[in-house]
């Protein structure tokens, strides 16, 4: 896939606004994967995504549950997942990930699940910068490209 671009993030509330950006965006079914440090950002990306998504209450980042199952309010469902804390692939299987009603996954340390789950349509790798972050957007699939080009983010 060739779609890909970079941004600058200048502070949280630039991170929370591409969150939103993010979500109003993708598609239907939507696999992403979050990668950086820790520290990084991803699971600010992440609430503000499935808060613009409309999820009400608490936002857990799930470091200790490894997965959070949101409903999304035009039916389906999100997951996000942190697997920062599995030994091996094979640990996911025992989260019945495989739920055909998940429109939207979030997948931070993605690396650590390798095989055992779905091609990403989008890649975002966060860093930190000054006092800012980058973002670096990449589309692996299709799906991705079409999205990144929405967003106004194709090259």
């Amino acid at each position: 896939m060739s779609g890909t671009a970079r941004l600058y993030l200048p502070d949280e509330a630039a991170t929370l606004a591409l969150g939103e950006r993010l979500a109003t965006t993708q598609p239907a079914r939507a696999v992403v994967f979050l990668r950086g440090d820790l520290g990084a950002g991803k699971s600010t990306l992440a609430r503000a995504w499935l808060r613009a998504l409309g999820v009400q209450g608490a936002i857990r980042s799930p470091t200790y549950t490894l997965v959070e199952h949101y409903p999304l309010a035009g039916g389906g469902k999100a997951l996000h997942l942190d697997l920062y804390r599995i030994g091996a692939a094979g640990e996911l299987e025992f989260l019945a990930l495989d739920d055909a009603e998940a429109s939207l996954w979030l997948v931070e340390w993605p690396e650590r699940g390798a095989a055992a789950l779905p091609v990403a349509d989008l890649e975002i790798t966060l860093a930190l910068d000054g006092p800012g972050r980058t973002a670096g957007l990449t589309a692996g699939t299709p799906a991705g490209v079409d999205w990144l080009l929405r967003l106004g983010l194709d090259g």
